[in-house]
């Protein structure tokens, strides 16, 4: 099944033309343990800086 998975975040490695996450797999955990109650709750664990985003 295809998946389409959106990013705005423009300097990670993973992130495409159409705003399109790349990755071939996304790796999303809680900050709160098992269970979130909202997004802000949340980390994206693939995001990777691009190397020519680095200071």
């Amino acid at each position: 099944m295809t998946q389409q998975v959106l990013c705005e975040v423009n300097n990670c490695t993973y992130w495409g033309s159409g705003n399109k996450c790349t990755a071939e797999a996304i790796y999303v955990v809680s900050q709160k343990g098992n269970q979130a109650s909202n997004s802000e709750e949340t980390d994206c664990k693939t995001f990777s800086p691009e190397e020519n985003q680095l200071s």
